[in-house]
Formats: structure tokens, C-alpha cells, sequence
């Protein structure tokens, strides 16, 4: 496997403990991150050079853009609330199948609906859930380990979605008119060896970039079969990539273990920022109905 390790710049280093999420706003021309079980969000203006916390609250697993503004939180017990002002309006309160658990990470769609997975607890299996417009839930996949990193193919075609406990990147037929997943098949078995499939990104070209959990690293799939190249990070837990700047040519990733720096490394729990040739493509705006507080 080829190695390549372009220029690593640290941005930001709040120690987080599951660094994820990381997010480009197009319009802003800011990135947005969380680390989930501390349920901070925070937001890097590269313009600016300036980054800082803009919420705490209740563990937030995904999060997405609303087009009219706010950012729509993903949280612990199948909580889905918006976040606008610094004002919390719930969507759903709980999800009685994922009281023990919380959401992992999400996706909206081009149509503005959301994919938002959960991880097992105690007592329940991950689930894949698509959220629609007037914020009706709908179960996609039960029995998950742990479901993870999701993105789109460039002709919106394919959806890719990832059991990062199952070592295992799913590809499914994706219909942009209804929502609807279809025909589900394994794109890419990810060893052992190397590392727990995580986060996911998908670049203009069509290749899948995804983070390595306990890999120090991030892979880039040029086909299924063919993992080319791996890019290295010095934290051990990598959870997500994701691109972003003028251009796309960004690629900024999160990592984990900043509580437990001894054992993950001095930097880990730090956002970073890689430039690359490589063009990615913008993330979608969700736009579900959220209800008026009474």
C-alpha cells in the first residue's frame, strides 16, 4: 500500500475525546466539528485563522446544515432538535428503540432529507434511520454495529454508508425522487489489521476517502478492490475527513483520545488540515420542517 504524507498542519486541539462530523459551511466558508460525548460544537474561520466553542449541551453524535440557517443536532436517546441563536427546538424528543444509545453520524441529502445512524448499546442494535422533510423517521437497516460514514456518488446514483464494527463500506442504489435504498452490497472490506472503518468522504472523481479508528491514518479506495493511498496522521484514532476551502482541495480531519493523550499521542483529539490535488464536493443543506414553539 502506498504511503503518502503531504504537509500536516494542526488547527485546533480541544482534546476531544470522539472528534467528529467535521463539516464545510459553502457560504460561511467555515468548518463546523463536535466531540460527541462531551456534546461540544465548535467552528474554524480559516479567513480569520481564528477558531472557538459555539455550543455545549447534550452529546451530539451528527449534525447538519438547515438551509434557512441553524445547525439540526443529532443526540443521545434519538434526540433530533434545532440548534438556531443559541436556542434548542426539538424535533423528536427520543426514539424509544435507541433510548440506551445515541446517533453517530448523518448526511443529508440532495433533496434535504437526513441519513442518521446510531451505534449498539447495552440493549440495542445500531439502526440506519432517513429522516423526511415533514420529519417523519423511517428505519432503513436494523442489527448495525456501529453505522458510520455516508456520502453520495457524484452522479447521486450510489449511497455508501459504513458498519465501521463489521469492517464494512456498503454501497446501496439511491433513488433522489422517493429517499429509497435499495439493492445493498459490499463495496469494501477493510482489515483488521489496518484499522476500523470510520468517518467518510466522497471526492469529485468519485473516490470513497475514509478514516481509520485505531489506524493513525485515512484511506483513499480508487476502486473496491484496491486501497490506494494511505495517508498517516499521528493520532491513533482517526474518526473523519472531509473537504473543504475555497476549492474543496482542503481535506480537514478530526481525531479522538484527547482525554487520553499518554496512550493516543500528544496531538490527539486535534482537528487537522492536509492540502491535497484531490477536489471534493459540497456537502447538502437539510431542510426539514421544524415545528414552531408554542
Amino acid at each position: 500500500m502506498q504511503e503518502i504524507s503531504p504537509e500536516l498542519e494542526l488547527i485546533a486541539d480541544y482534546a476531544c475525546e470522539t472528534g467528529e462530523n467535521p463539516l464545510w459551511h459553502p457560504s460561511q466558508k467555515r468548518l463546523y466539528w463536535t466531540d460527541i460525548p462531551t456534546g461540544r460544537l465548535f467552528r474554524f474561520d480559516p479567513a480569520a485563522h481564528r477558531h472557538r466553542q459555539i455550543y455545549q449541551g447534550r452529546p451530539v453524535g451528527g449534525f447538519t446544515f438547515q438551509a434557512d440557517g441553524g445547525l439540526l443536532l443529532f443526540r443521545d436517546r434519538g434526540n433530533i432538535a434545532l440548534w438556531r441563536d443559541d436556542q434548542i427546538t426539538e424535533l423528536i424528543a427520543e426514539i424509544p428503540e435507541v433510548l440506551d444509545t445515541r446517533f453517530n453520524d448523518v448526511v443529508a441529502d440532495p433533496a434535504g432529507r437526513v441519513f442518521c445512524g446510531t451505534i449498539s448499546g447495552p440493549q440495542s442494535k445500531g439502526r440506519l434511520f432517513r429522516l423526511d422533510l415533514d420529519g417523519t423517521l423511517t428505519t432503513i437497516l436494523h442489527s448495525i454495529g456501529c453505522s458510520n460514514g455516508m456520502g453520495f456518488s457524484p452522479d447521486l446514483r450510489t449511497f455508501y454508508c459504513t458498519d465501521s464494527f463489521a469492517g464494512e463500506i456498503y454501497t446501496f442504489d439511491y433513488d433522489i425522487e422517493t429517499g429509497d435504498l435499495t439493492h445493498q452490497q459490499v463495496f469494501a472490506r477493510v482489515p483488521a489489521s489496518i484499522g476500523l472503518p470510520d468517518g467518510l468522504a466522497v471526492d469529485r472523481q468519485g473516490r470513497v476517502w475514509s478514516a481509520l479508528w485505531d489506524g493513525s491514518a485515512f484511506i483513499r479506495f480508487d476502486h473496491p478492490a484496491n486501497i490506494e493511498p494511505r495517508f498517516p496522521l499521528p493520532p491513533r484514532k482517526v474518526p473523519s475527513p472531509a473537504f473543504g476551502g475555497e476549492d474543496l482541495c482542503d481535506t480537514y480531519i478530526t481525531t479522538a483520545g484527547g482525554h487520553t493523550k499518554q496512550e493516543d499521542g500528544p496531538t490527539a483529539g486535534a482537528l487537522f488540515r492536509m492540502k491535497t490535488e484531490t477536489h471534493g464536493r459540497p456537502e447538502f443543506f437539510s431542510r426539514i420542517t421544524i415545528p414552531q414553539p408554542r
